[in-house]
């Protein structure tokens, strides 16, 4: 019987071998409970040249607000930030084609926000 997490990296395995034989940078995503986290690795999956998370200082004060009530980066505005960040810095690194590894999540709710964002800001994939 496999929990939760062994079957979301079951999932994620047959994604990131067919990823690997097209030797494009992948974009992935991590998400936790109280946090979401982006990277774009390179094709031959041995540097990160960019990455953005909720964690970040920057992030986490805009995620607050005026209301100064406590950063939340648990929900689908804070992906639609680290969407664009990721995407900002991807095309700074000089990438503007990755391949979306959504690392066996559902292609739903936040991480759906994160791609649709990282879309807009002028990453393609």
């Amino acid at each position: 019987m496999l929990n939760k997490k062994d079957q979301r990296v079951r999932r994620s395995r047959a994604t990131r071998q067919r990823i690997a034989t097209q030797r494009v940078a992948r974009l992935t995503v991590f998400r936790s409970n109280q946090h979401i986290y982006a990277s774009v690795i390179s094709d031959d999956g041995q540097r990160v040249l960019a990455s953005a998370s909720t964690l970040e200082a920057e992030v986490r004060k805009t995620l607050a607000g005026d209301d100064g009530a406590a950063a939340n980066g648990g929900n689908t505005a804070a992906a639609r930030t680290i969407g664009q960040r990721i995407a900002e810095r991807a095309r700074a690194a000089g990438v503007d084609k990755v391949a979306f590894d959504r690392a066996g999540f559902a292609y739903h709710g936040r991480v759906k926000a994160l791609a649709e964002a990282a879309r807009e800001a002028g990453l393609q994939f």
